[in-house]
């Protein structure tokens, strides 16, 4: 990589004279931090791939009311791979609590080999750590203590830390500098946000709560502390220093904490456990993601039916209830793939159980069947909590296991639905053999396809009193619920205790992560197919068990708005499968609204309409304007399942979001970085949507390069550069745009996705202006539990177009099979392929030759520039390469 070139060293170079500025303006006036303050490195060792040092702490510490300064800190540093480092701080005297490696996963000191260069002299006022194959840069400074990471190939300061460390028992802190006019900050969640670039002045608070997603600025249902930067040209850098480069930086701490991000810096302060950064390189976005689910686990692999849509409802009265949803789709022409049923199943709100008189056994039976036969599929909610009742089967085994949540030497008692409960410990191996038993005990009443766990942050309807001040009600509180409420609000006693002496108050954020690792590993054992669980509450490394949905969302057009927002962020987070209640949770939707979100919410990655008891119906198909949006925007969601699905291989490969930020395929364009109103499917299929009440028309960014809609090919957007462009917008349609450059596999709509995958497939082809596209077509039978493993059958097509090297405006598609082992690939075929882009013929007179692997067939039928060409009357098999060539004639 080399050393980056002189005019970029001076950009460096006034960027951290600028960033020092900035420590003695803002920084540290805002934190409060003294010059006295911090540590001091009193030694460095290095053994193999990691650098080592004592800090010791320098005066008398601050901030005496949060607690006693920890003396002694040991610091590592390791280049684990050539793309990721690993900083971690923690007492060097004492045992810490740290997320444990059986929830994710990950290499000590001893383990890491790569070549590594450590640079400084014995007694070093800096020490450096790289590696020649590795991006990224370690920098010790001593007195006072700080550290720097920077990329090497343009020496751009990624993390620059005050020499203001606190470590306390219960409260750490750190800050670090960022330049506040190139850097553009995502991630830091889950909280609803007006923006999916974080705003400067804002706080990000991490502790999982039962709070409603329409609440915006909350702390809610999960804890993820990563944050994704994308890095604007510097000033006086030529234009090229780290110009849309990206990074990614995780703090891997499960305690509650506050993020405070300043513009021109970031503040940790959280009230646990160890500071234990990992530092992703990239540099292009997907980079980082792969990198980061390299670390955390890559996302799980969802079932086929899983992409169909679904609908629910907390409020359906009985087994008639239901039916008439399913029959009302039906007559309506809507496609439903999976009926929903909240806890309004259950027998007095118990876990495991049927309502005997509003859901009786034998009949539920038998509706699931029929939605069997049919090729839809039936899930069903349930909650953690257990009901403290001496004739419930599930609590009597429960207590014979000993597998609940322990307080005040007892098990803990809370009360969610069903009255008094206890909580299971998911921390305890004998709860996911207890959870398991207690599912597969339930799916031979009720086969049900998937489960839905919810209130499990873990919520609880009564606030538990204070028994250990120091963990109840620590020294410094964090913005929880935003008024900085007790730890304790509506959930477990964070004095509880988990098996093994640990504590709620550092597992807390970890639960709704370790339920949806038991279920779906119940649901594995039980049915042998691949798992369908849906959480609310997640943690680092939740997307290799389940999806996520963003929870109590409201029939707001705001509500609508910040639904984009949460998806991509939730997406960066190693989930993928994500959505938002569609037309609304909480309140009453306006018809106006729901069609508008049906056109939205077709296109998240998990599609559900859902809504709360004592609110308007909202199924679809009620009003006939809904209907109409559904049945075009489900329509094309159908079609595109092939490259959904295909999505869906490569989230669980590489990590990449189905759903992504425009600035995910466009690093290079700033004017996409504050993007949140449209999004991408995959790398080329931008979404965007109504979001306001009344609009006819929409306000639409287009990077550089030419755009066709999937509704009219016809209608070309082609931008040298990028820009805006005003869409038509009727009441019944979104616009969704292919970018040139792109191939897309189509297959035809259905009611079902099992009906669907039956079709014959199409290619559409959408050229760039070179006349090239590529894309590729991930087939297996959607329900095998691995995904492309090496005992899994599948298959993987790769199809590229080129312009013919003869020119005359015509091209060549090929397809490229990768692997297959699939067997029904072979009697899937491609009927059609479809153009878009392609020169008209001068004249049109002459038209389009056709050769199918070096035999002329039938010409194509043509169009008028910008429109459509087809090849029709093919059968292709999907399994079997082939070479099509279009040529003049």
């Amino acid at each position: 990589m080399g050393s980056p070139p002189p005019s970029t060293r001076t950009a460096v170079a006034a960027q951290t004279l600028l960033l020092f500025v900035l420590y003695l303006l803002v920084v540290v006036p805002w934190t409060g931090a003294a010059a006295q303050g911090g540590y001091r490195v009193v030694s460095v060792a290095r053994a193999g791939g990691t650098l080592s040092a004592r800090l010791e702490l320098a005066g008398d510490g601050e901030n005496p009311e949060l607690g006693p300064d920890v003396r002694r800190l040991s610091l590592t540093a390791s280049l684990e791979t050539d793309s990721r480092l690993h900083v971690r701080i923690t007492d060097a005297d004492h045992p810490r609590w740290e997320v444990p490696q059986d929830v994710i996963p990950r290499k000590s000191p001893r383990d890491i080999i790569l070549g590594t260069t450590a640079s400084g002299a014995a007694s070093p006022r800096s020490r450096v750590l790289s590696a020649a194959t590795s991006d990224l840069t370690f920098t010790l400074h001593g007195s006072p203590f700080r550290f720097t990471v920077s990329r090497r190939s343009t020496g751009d300061i990624l993390f620059d830390t005050l020499p203001s460390l606190a470590f306390k028992d219960r409260y750490l802190e750190l800050t670090t500098a960022l330049p506040s006019d190139r850097a553009s900050l995502y991630g830091l969640g889950e909280h609803t946000k007006r923006t999916f670039r974080l705003q400067r002045n804002d706080t990000f608070t991490l502790w999982n709560a039962d709070i409603a997603a329409s609440n915006v600025d909350l702390n809610l249902y999960g804890s993820h502390p990563f944050y994704l930067d994308v890095r604007s040209a510097a000033p006086g850098g030529g234009g090229v220093a780290g110009a849309g480069a990206a990074h990614g930086v995780l703090l891997l701490n499960s305690n509650g904490m506050d993020v405070e991000y300043g513009g021109s810096f970031l503040t940790y302060k959280v009230i646990g456990g160890v500071l234990d950064f990992y530092f992703f390189a990239g540099p292009a976005p997907l980079d980082v993601v792969d990198q980061y689910t390299q670390l955390i686990g890559r996302p799980a692999p969802m079932p086929y039916w899983s992409f169909g849509f679904h609908q629910c409802r907390y409020g359906y009265k009985n087994l008639a209830d239901l039916e008439g949803v399913v029959a009302g789709y039906a007559k309506a022409r809507i496609p439903l793939e999976v009926m929903w049923t909240d806890i309004d199943y259950m027998d007095a709100f118990k876990d495991f159980t049927l309502d005997p008189v509003n859901f009786p056994p034998g009949p539920m039976r038998r509706f699931v069947d029929r939605l069997h036969r049919n090729g839809q599929k039936y899930v069903v909610i349930i909650d953690p909590g257990i009901n403290v009742n001496e004739t419930y089967g599930t609590f009597i085994r429960g207590m014979q296991q000993d597998v609940f949540l322990k307080w005040n030497g007892t098990n803990y008692l809370g009360k969610v639905w069903p009255g008094l409960v206890y909580f299971p410990d998911f921390l305890n191996p004998r709860t996911s053999k207890f959870w398991a038993h207690e599912i597969s005990l339930f799916r031979r009443t009720l086969p049900v396809d998937g489960l839905w766990i919810d209130m499990n942050e873990i919520s609880n309807f009564v606030d538990p009193p204070t028994l250990n001040a120091q963990l109840d009600d620590p020294p410094y509180r964090i913005n929880n619920s935003g008024v900085r409420r007790p730890l304790n609000n509506k959930t477990v006693p964070a004095s509880a205790v988990h098996y093994g002496g640990v504590r709620e108050y550092d597992a807390h954020n970890l639960y709704g992560f370790l339920e949806a690792r038991a279920t779906r590993a119940a649901l594995l054992a039980d049915t042998g197919r691949r798992p369908f669980v849906l959480s609310r509450s997640t943690f680092v490394g939740s997307g290799r068990y389940t999806a996520h949905w963003t929870g109590d969302n409201a029939a707001t057009w705001e509500d609508l708005r910040y639904s984009i927002n949460t998806m991509l962020s939730i997406g960066l987070f190693g989930i993928p499968m994500v959505g938002a209640d569609i037309c609304g949770f909480g309140g009453n939707t306006t018809e106006e609204l729901c069609s508008r979100w049906i056109q939205l919410g077709a296109f998240y990655p998990f599609s559900r309409d859902h809504s709360a008891i004592g609110t308007v119906r909202r199924e679809l198909y009620l009003w006939e304007t809904v209907a109409r949006s559904a049945r075009k925007a489900l329509g094309l969601r159908y079609r595109l399942l092939p490259y959904i699905y295909t999505l869906m291989h490569e989230a669980h490969t590489t990590g990449a979001p189905i759903a992504r930020p425009l600035f995910f395929s466009y690093p290079k364009d700033a004017n996409t970085y504050g993007i949140d109103r449209q999004f991408l499917l995959g790398r080329g299929v931008l979404v965007s949507p109504v979001l306001e009440p009344g609009a006819t028309a929409v306000d639409a960014y287009f990077p550089a390069g030419r755009w066709f809609s999937l509704f009219d090919y016809s209608a070309v957007v082609a931008s040298a550069s990028g820009k805006r462009v005003t869409l038509p917008a009727p009441a019944d349609t979104v616009n969704v745009h292919v970018a040139g450059g792109n191939i897309l596999p189509l297959q035809q709509a259905a009611m079902t996705t099992a009906r669907a995958r039956q079709s014959v497939f199409h290619l559409l082809v959408a050229l760039s202006e070179d006349g090239s596209a590529a894309g590729e077509l991930f087939l297996d039978d959607g329900e095998s539990p691995e995904m492309a493993g090496p005992r899994g059958k599948w298959t993987l097509v790769r199809f590229t177009c080129k312009k013919a090297a003869h020119g005359g405006g015509g091209v060549t598609v090929r397809s490229r099979v990768v692997h297959d082992s699939y067997g029904p690939s072979r009697k899937l075929v491609i009927g059609k392929v479809v153009f878009l882009g392609l020169r008209s013929p001068v004249p049109p007179q002459r038209g389009f030759a056709v050769h199918v692997n070096g035999v002329r067939t039938a010409n194509s039928a043509g169009g008028r520039s910008g429109a459509a060409h087809v090849v029709p009357g093919l059968s292709l098999p999907v399994g079997k390469e082939f070479e099509l060539k279009v040529v003049m004639s």
